[in-house]
């Protein structure tokens, strides 16, 4: 535990300053998660990291996440997803190469751990983008939404949520992290009013709250089916950048198609 909270607090006082600075310091750190979250997938699928298709992935995803102004070498024709879905190609054709060592599968599998990662980590920018207090409600809805998740899970929880996937995880505390994430959220819209109204911002918390638990539970799934407690081990006591970043990548596509950002 003690572990836990010192890396805790070591990562926010790198996270938080960032966030708060914005602009291209916070652009680097999105993409340096983003990529590190994809070297976590190539991990547990058993990929190494030198391989030519973890260079055409990690090239695929740049491609995506890096911003547009970074992309002015393209031509006048072409965007981020052309660029995309060449690098795509070229890993379909990879497979040809390697007699199917590197397999169709393989490839499917790589193309989808970029969408997951790259697209959730440029919706980080955006969320950057919309504005401080913005960034800081969703960071908040999902922080709430797990502590609260934790804490009344563990003291109450007795109704298991999804044993196959995560044995520990409850009705009970899923019920209690959405409470605590509405409370939370509407103490933060109060005090920093957002796009919508508070009811609004309201139902939208109870909303993100929810998609913030699937985000969590695709995640055990992924590390169920791959046979690994963490997704990585870069944050001791916490495990990956995919374990803390998880809620988050879904919530934030979700809070741009609702248009919060």
């Amino acid at each position: 535990m003690k572990q836990r909270v010192l890396t805790a607090v070591i990562a926010l006082l790198v996270f938080i300053p960032l966030v708060l600075i914005g602009g291209v310091p916070f652009e680097i750190l999105a993409i340096l998660l983003g990529m590190i979250g994809l070297s976590e997938i190539y991990i547990m699928r058993k990929k190494l990291l030198v391989s030519p298709e973890a260079v055409l992935g990690v090239l695929a995803s740049l491609a995506l996440l890096v911003p547009q102004s970074w992309l002015s070498f393209l031509p006048d024709t072409s965007t981020r997803y052309t660029l995309f879905y060449f690098l795509v190609l070229l890993l379909l054709v990879y497979t040809v190469f390697t007699r199917n060592r590197f397999s169709f599968d393989d490839a499917a599998v790589l193309i989808l751990g970029i969408i997951y990662t790259a697209v959730g980590f440029r919706f980080l920018m955006t969320a950057r983008a919309a504005g401080v207090s913005t960034i800081f409600y969703l960071l908040l809805t999902v922080w709430a939404t797990d502590s609260g998740a934790y804490m009344v899970g563990r003291k109450w929880g007795k109704t298991k949520l999804a044993p196959h996937i995560s044995p520990n995880k409850t009705w009970e505390g899923s019920i209690g992290g959405v409470i605590v994430a509405l409370i939370i959220g509407a103490i933060f819209t109060f005090y920093f009013p957002q796009r919508y109204s508070l009811v609004s911002m309201l139902l939208m918390t109870l909303i993100l709250a929810i998609v913030a638990q699937f985000g969590d539970l695709v995640e055990s799934a992924l590390k169920r089916y791959y046979g690994v407690k963490d997704s990585g081990k870069i944050l001791p006591g916490h495990g990956g950048i995919l374990d803390r970043f998880d809620s988050l990548l879904f919530v934030l596509p979700f809070a741009h198609f609702i248009g919060l950002i």
